[in-house]
């Protein structure tokens, strides 16, 4: 067998392209233009690729892009400040904090400060506690990434068995939540899970988010599955860096139906469903429909 590549990049031009079209209408027919603000505390390089990347892609798709990068020595009192004022500011509708943020400040602290209504990282306590319970919510970007690829390729979920390997807050949480709401069976596993090959093998949807390099290979697969992988990691191999994901991407795509690829499966569309989360949070501020296939 050999897998489908789900191409998350081709997907994540589709989601950028529909909001594109939804922001064009909200200001031609409202005259309203979402916005993001983004703030970045410190010098950190792969934060500022990121932050770099947000913004090139909001502009993109005609939305109005705030920026506040701070120095690393920037007080919480001073953080917290600039969170206030963005909460206040009418023309911002998505606030994200760029995280890691320095050691010296208190994350939870800074996110729980950000209106949950604003938050489209969707990392706000109230936030996750409204998507546990099943209420509408801000869904963090890359779980809802990976919702839209499986409903793009599967249609229904319901009643498949879903495994998501991984208990972070920030995917493997969010994720089992997201995927219990499309009414699979879901089990969350880790790396202290007792023979985890087999309770992979038991999925029909398996989601690698534990952050090994290549630790899930052909042998945890069911034959058919569906694998989406969420890893990121650069190695080192044959003297060369590399960048793979938490799945042995050659061994699971010869047992797979589907596979997303390192680089180019869910990546792409992280950035894309915080330009998706950014607009229905516009909608909802304003009180209007949401655009459909762009949440959960």
């Amino acid at each position: 067998m050999t897998a489908k590549v789900i191409d998350g990049k081709l997907f994540a031009a589709n989601v950028r392209a529909q909001v594109q079209v939804q922001v064009a209408k909200l200001r031609e027919e409202h005259g309203i233009q979402p916005g993001l603000a983004v703030v970045l505390v410190g010098e950190d390089p792969a934060s500022q690729v990121y932050v770099r990347n947000k913004h090139a892609s909001t502009l993109e798709v005609g939305m109005a892009s705030f920026e506040h990068r701070l120095a690393m020595d920037t007080t919480e009192a001073e953080l917290l400040a600039l969170v206030q004022a963005l909460n206040a500011d009418p023309a911002v509708h998505g606030i994200l904090v760029q995280l890691p943020l320095p050691a010296h400040l208190n994350s939870d602290l800074i996110i729980n400060s950000i209106d949950p209504a604003k938050d489209v990282d969707g990392f706000h306590i109230s936030n996750v506690g409204l998507l546990g319970t099943g209420q509408k919510s801000m869904v963090p970007c890359t779980p809802l990434g990976c919702l839209m690829m499986l409903r793009d390729h599967h249609g229904s979920l319901a009643g498949l068995n879903a495994v998501v390997v991984g208990r972070s807050n920030i995917v493997g949480k969010p994720m089992a939540q997201l995927l219990l709401g499309d009414s699979c069976t879901v089990t969350i596993a880790h790396s202290r899970t007792k023979d985890l090959a087999a309770v992979c093998r038991g999925a029909d949807i398996l989601v690698a988010a534990v952050g090994r390099p290549e630790m899930i290979t052909g042998d945890f697969v069911k034959p058919g599955a569906t694998v989406i992988d969420v890893g990121i990691n650069r190695i080192e191999r044959d003297g060369r860096a590399k960048l793979v994901g938490d799945v042995h991407y050659e061994s699971a795509a010869a047992v797979a139906g589907a596979i997303t690829p390192v680089p180019g499966g869910v990546g792409p569309m992280t950035i894309a469903c915080l330009l998706a989360n950014t607009l229905t949070a516009c909608c909802r501020a304003k009180g209007l429909a949401e655009p459909e296939g762009l949440t959960a």
